[in-house]
């Protein structure tokens, strides 16, 4: 019983920090294996998430940035610019 408790002990905190490890490598690498950088004209700009059902994103398209909506029911477009000069998305 105590080699039970023991193994727990120590196999549970290993796998928990496997888990938030893979977490936070995919999410550092997202995007990065979809192909080379230059080759999409879509990507997304920024996100911010309002509640847990509805986010908010920019997303860069053909020289415009279009702002959207997302929630469980879809995309709504909410508004649209053109995109600001000189600025690449952190890139």
């Amino acid at each position: 019983m105590i080699w039970y408790i023991a193994k727990l002990a120590i196999f549970l905190p290993l796998i928990g920090l496997f888990a938030w490890g893979s977490l936070r490598l995919a999410k550092r690498f997202e995007g990065r294996f979809a192909g080379s950088p230059g080759s999409s004209r879509l990507r997304i700009v920024e996100t911010r998430m309002l509640s847990p059902t509805l986010r908010l994103a920019v997303i860069a398209f053909h020289d415009r940035e279009i702002l959207v909506s997302a929630s469980k029911q879809g995309l709504v477009r909410l508004a649209e610019a053109p995109a600001r000069p000189g600025e690449d998305a952190g890139q």
